[in-house]
């Protein structure tokens, strides 16, 4: 198919990007919210993207650990938080 190989490679270029921002020496995955009500889940969505609330959509993470008879299904929406970066002047002062 004309273009297969392009979109291929832009995806897989994409994906590498992704991997080296959500490294884990980057930052940290920090929980916002987790339930195991999935109409409670829907609207927290619903109202978090309803209201102005400064997120980047781009570093959120939803996931849904799949339960079992044993263990319920549970929803949670992770925010991606940056590593702090290093202080130039405390590097000088500790060498």
């Amino acid at each position: 198919m004309p273009g297969q190989r392009k979109r291929r490679r832009q995806q897989r270029d994409e994906m590498q990007r992704a991997a080296a921002r959500f490294a884990p020496d980057a930052g940290r995955w920090e929980v916002l919210f987790e339930t195991q009500d999935e109409s409670e889940w829907r609207d927290h969505i619903h109202h978090l993207r309803a209201t102005d609330t400064q997120i980047d959509w781009t570093t959120v993470r939803i996931d849904t650990f799949c339960g079992r008879l044993v263990q319920p299904t549970t929803y949670r929406l992770s925010l991606f938080v940056p590593a702090p970066e290093p202080d130039p002047e405390q590097d000088s002062i500790n060498n």
